[in-house]
């Protein structure tokens, strides 16, 4: 499945994006000081996003939030591109590295769920996906991230899937359950439901979508 969306739908390896594709062979590796500066500024960066979007976003805002020179900005992203690709990067990799551990199990899938929604609740509707956040306001723009977000997504996508499989091992789903679409329902009733939660403010969205796709979860179990 995954080489499919690959070749069909122009998917790279995971996370080679704008600046991030250069291979570490031919790019000099940061110090420990050096990775902290550019690790700082990426925050800082994906701070600036989720308040004011991509398009509010300006390198001079980036290099007062994270405390650093100009000189030192443009020594790790040498345009404002480079840097939304490392936001990207950031929030793809924090969005698939749930502390609820492994989903590989009902019990913590439906955790995730209720974490999902409480996280909605909290925020008043101002929070939820954000790489979901980032395709509306990139995707029919910014071929580059685009991709890059295609990639973040298909990697969330695989974590669920893995779990499904492990699901599917211990006998707990049935062995024709299609993981790939359970994955698939399972991230875009997350990803769709935050966008109309986020909307009107109410979390009722997010909660049914998730339902439903959990609901479909079960249909597949081998002990209803």
């Amino acid at each position: 499945m995954t080489q499919f969306l690959a070749t069909n739908y122009g998917l790279r390896n995971p996370f080679r994006y704008g600046d991030d594709v250069i291979e570490p062979a031919t790019r000099p590796r940061l110090t420990r000081k050096g990775q902290a500066t550019r690790d700082r500024i990426v925050a800082a960066a994906a701070d600036l996003i989720a308040a004011h979007g991509v398009a509010g976003l300006s390198l001079d805002q980036v290099r007062r939030s994270a405390a650093v020179s100009g000189s030192q900005l443009y020594h790790y992203f040498d345009s404002k591109q480079s840097l939304i690709g490392a936001v990207i990067t950031r929030q793809a990799t924090a969005a698939t590295e749930t502390e609820l551990g492994a989903l590989d199990s009902l019990e913590a899938l439906r955790a995730w769920a209720d974490a999902a929604v409480e996280h909605q609740a909290r925020n008043g509707g101002r929070g939820g996906c954000t790489l979901g956040s980032l395709a509306g306001e990139l995707s029919a723009s910014d071929e580059t991230s685009r991709a890059g977000l295609a990639d973040g997504f298909l990697r969330w996508q695989g974590v669920l899937r893995d779990g499904l499989g492990a699901m599917r091992e211990r006998g707990e789903l049935r062995a024709d359950a299609d993981l790939d679409a359970l994955a698939l329902t399972l991230l875009a009733a997350l990803a769709g439901g935050n966008v109309l939660s986020q909307t009107m403010r109410d979390t009722a969205p997010l909660r049914a979508a998730l339902d439903a796709a959990l609901a479909r979860v079960c249909s597949c179990l081998t002990t209803p």
